[in-house]
């Protein structure tokens, strides 16, 4: 076969460091387009980007010579660095040293893309704790909640 081929759909979460809510109105939509431009510059085709106050969800291609790991260091350090050039009330914005990745069928991308798109509407009722939770669970992922929040 003289191509490789692939459309690998990630899911990727999350937080800052400790939930402070520090994605306020001012930065939010900013940060979103920013995280998104990082991707397709890391030839990760940004599909959606969003979030809430404390955490953000990312759905984008996976470009098949990108390491997720390697993905989710450069979000993270760029936007972080980004974050604290947008003024005083950011210079202690931190992520969270964990993450969540998680693959998605052609046949759920669009539930993903209203999921992630209703952040706002979710979190009235829900903390990120509890959602982060239903994904792991919902993902048959093992986790020992003693060392998931930092």
């Amino acid at each position: 076969m003289p191509q490789s081929l692939s459309n690998t759909l990630v899911h990727i979460i999350f937080s800052t460091k400790n939930r402070q809510k520090l994605i306020d109105e001012k930065i939010e939509d900013k940060l979103y387009s920013y995280l998104g431009t990082v991707c397709n510059d890391k030839k990760c085709q940004s599909i959606i980007v969003n979030g809430h106050l404390d955490h953000v969800h990312i759905f984008c291609h996976l470009h098949r010579t990108v390491a997720p790991s390697k993905l989710l260091e450069v979000l993270k350090s760029y936007s972080s660095r980004w974050i604290k050039t947008q003024g005083a009330e950011y210079s202690n914005f931190y992520w969270q040293d964990g993450y969540a990745i998680y693959s998605v069928s052609q046949s759920n991308a669009g539930s993903v893309i209203k999921y992630i798109k209703d952040q706002k509407q979710k979190h009235q009722s829900k903390s990120f704790q509890e959602e982060y939770r239903d994904f792991l669970d919902a993902h048959n992922v093992d986790y020992d909640e003693r060392f998931m929040w930092d």
